[in-house]
């Protein structure tokens, strides 16, 4: 896993009046390392119909789609991947009951990042960086320092490692280094973009992370 993790909240794009799908699909001309639903506001059957309809274009773009919380309509969905958070359902209990599905976990503090890593999963997240507005109660900053410490407990378990909180192109310079992916949602659609622009932002991210070649390089 490296470069964008990219993450389609349904809260941002009611509020923009913008469809999960089409700004997907913008999303995933750029091929990011994964797309990830954040679907917090929906219901079950709506979130299922999302999975669904989502999945053909990720897997035609080779592109891991990833359920946020829901291990449940993970599976049902075909998602390669779940993304769990503190208070969500444990790792243990995600992995008996959908064995198929990769695991993320989310973590905010190194006690939670060692116990994450003892079961090794599919990657684990790290944050939040810097402030973040996309949560309405976030938890303490870790810093660009803490992002490193994280990264080399990562590394020494081979575990990728996703920087979260506050993520933004012009920070992306000073913390490359410290992590194998980005997860981003507010930067990635500024107010007043359109979904060109979104395709365009989501390439200019992976441009900056090296997973692809600025235009016109040799």
């Amino acid at each position: 896993m490296k470069g964008l993790y990219a993450i389609v909240d349904t809260q941002l794009l009611a509020r923009r009046g913008t469809d999960p799908v089409e700004y997907a699909r913008a999303l995933l001309e750029a091929r990011p390392a994964a797309l990830q639903v954040r679907a917090k506001d929906l219901p079950a059957r709506e979130i299922l119909c999302m999975l669904r309809a989502l999945g053909p274009m990720c897997r035609q773009a080779g592109v891991p789609l990833v359920a946020n919380d829901r291990a449940d309509l993970a599976a049902l969905a075909g998602c390669q991947a779940v993304h769990i958070g503190q208070d969500d359902l444990p790792y243990e209990l995600v992995h008996r009951i959908a064995p198929q599905l990769a695991v993320g976990v989310s973590t905010h503090s190194p006690e939670q990042l060692e116990r994450a890593l003892e079961h090794r999963p599919r990657y684990v997240a790290y944050g939040p960086v810097f402030e973040t507005a996309t949560k309405a109660n976030p938890d303490p900053v870790v810093g660009v320092d803490g992002l490193e410490r994280a990264a080399a407990r990562a590394r020494a378990h081979g575990t990728p490692l996703v920087a979260i909180g506050g993520i933004t192109l012009e920070r992306i310079p000073s913390i490359a280094a410290h992590a194998d992916a980005f997860a981003v949602i507010a930067d990635l659609y500024p107010e007043g973009a359109t979904l060109e622009d979104v395709s365009r932002r989501a390439r200019a991210f992976q441009v900056a992370l090296g997973v692809i070649p600025r235009r016109g390089a040799a």
